[in-house]
């Protein structure tokens, strides 16, 4: 291979059609995972059940894109060397989920473990011909491990940390109740009033109330959050991995805009996390620049996907389950824990992303070699019989509810799981204190998840 050749990788390796007169999460009939399709998130608790029922190992199979689209050659390339390969393992038990999370000696989440130095090669060619702003987010503290993730993440712990998000509650509160009240003035210019006025609960609550905090706790000026929030939100419907042209583009606009961004923090400092980062930067080289605009994108990103969703999701459970509403509102001492209790029942993250063994060892009985794979179901653990009773029921008073691992474990716990909790309870208070007859404006069979990897509603029409 001459020096201008890209490295390749071996072909892509043709997959069998899963027989389905063997049990489900076998080698011979895969669970399909296929969050991209309308329809998955309704089925998954009774997919993960019967992956529980057939054993503790299951092998699943993942897509990729909407609709049925096979990749294309780069695409295939692409995910042969990514940590999305399209067969791996999953673990769906409770305690088998717990113990994967928290064995870092035997797994790694680097993507580069147990890969040839072509395949490494070949990454890196792939990052360099998307560009040089691609780097940031191909190493983040979601593919770090210790002690690269120890040192970075200890920088932006103290910014979550419970002392921090009790400072910030007056400051959502005041924020999600200018919320309401322009959702209210809507509805007043339209003729509407209570208990009948129209609210879409995800566009004009649900996303704006973290996006907000989170930009302020970034220091993302005001006049330039419509513009960021559409670069991220671009970058996240990466198709089989592979940025599109415009999603190049996108990411070439907003890392510009970043290192723009931290040259006037570095210039005029404020009290805000990108002056600290710039600042941890240029005082002892605590972060090289790509690491700082790594963690500016994954705190905006971390510090409002779960909590727009977490939100929804809450909602939706109480108001189709109404004897848990009328609990609540008669008991609001129960807020915190109806927010524990949605995180067990529909939390937004179902999954993690794969981690790689770095020995040929054991996983939940079974033999695993040395790079391979392995996936976490979130979902299917916290609904593990073996750990809750009546997993499938919603009950804001479950006294175990805040035992689930939503937000995962380990030194990979959620970074933004304080200020998630924080939001939502603020959140759930505010709209029940403020609305007392809110309920669906459809039947909740109506609501459709959303077609990403995060579990949540793509609209909640409801009145109030």
């Amino acid at each position: 291979m001459t020096d201008t050749q890209a490295p390749t990788m071996p072909p892509f390796p043709p997959m069998a059609e899963p027989d389905p007169s063997q049990p489900l999460g076998s080698m011979a009939n895969p669970a399909m995972i296929d969050a991209l399709e309308g329809g998955f998130y309704a089925g998954a608790y009774d997919m993960y059940s019967q992956m529980r029922d057939n054993g503790r190992l299951s092998r699943v199979r993942l897509r990729f894109a909407e609709g049925d689209v096979e990749p294309t050659e780069e695409e295939k390339q692409a995910i042969a060397a990514s940590p999305f390969v399209p067969e791996l393992w999953m673990v769906t038990h409770f305690d088998d989920v717990n113990a994967l999370l928290l064995d870092d000696d035997n797994f790694s989440v680097n993507p580069t473990t147990g890969m040839s130095p072509e395949q490494i090669a070949m990454m890196e060619a792939r990052a360099k011909e998307a560009g040089n702003d691609f780097l940031p987010l191909s190493r983040s503290l979601l593919t770090m491990d210790a002690p690269d993730h120890t040192r970075l993440r200890r920088l932006v712990q103290p910014y979550f940390a419970g002392r921090a998000m009790d400072a910030l509650r007056p400051s959502i509160q005041k924020i999600a109740d200018d919320l309401l009240d322009a959702a209210d003035a809507e509805a007043a210019a339209r003729g509407e009033s209570a208990p009948d006025r129209a609210l879409e609960l995800v566009s004009q609550f649900a996303y704006p109330l973290p996006v907000t905090v989170i930009s302020d706790m970034l220091g993302v000026p005001v006049e330039d959050r419509a513009r960021v929030q559409a670069w991220t939100e671009q970058l996240l419907g990466r198709r089989f991995g592979v940025p599109t042209e415009e999603q190049k583009r996108g990411l070439e606009e907003f890392g510009q805009y970043m290192r723009d961004l931290c040259d006037r923090k570095r210039a005029n400092p404020a009290d805000d996390l990108i002056s600290f980062l710039v600042q941890a930067g240029d005082e002892g080289g605590k972060l090289d620049e790509n690491e700082t605009l790594s963690m500016i994108f994954l705190v905006f990103i971390a510090g409002h996907i779960t909590t727009v969703n977490l939100i929804g999701n809450n909602v939706v459970a109480l108001l189709s389950n109404p004897d848990q509403l009328a609990k609540l509102q008669a008991e609001p001492g129960l807020t915190r824990n109806a927010v524990e209790e949605t995180l067990r029942y529909w939390g937004p993250a179902e999954s993690t992303f794969a981690r790689i063994a770095k020995v040929d060892m054991e996983v939940a009985g079974c033999p695993i070699h040395a790079g391979e794979r392995v996936m976490s179901s979130l979902a299917s653990a916290d609904r593990d019989p073996a750990k809750f009773a009546n997993p499938d029921t919603f009950d804001i008073s479950r006294p175990d509810a805040n035992r689930h691992i939503a937000f995962g474990k380990g030194i990979h716990v959620c970074l933004g799981a304080p200020l998630a909790r924080v939001e939502a309870e603020i959140a759930l208070a505010t709209l029940l204190r403020r609305y007392p007859g809110i309920r669906l404006a459809v039947p909740a069979e109506d609501l459709r998840w959303r077609s990403t990897f995060i579990r949540g509603f793509q609209e909640i029409p409801v009145l109030v």
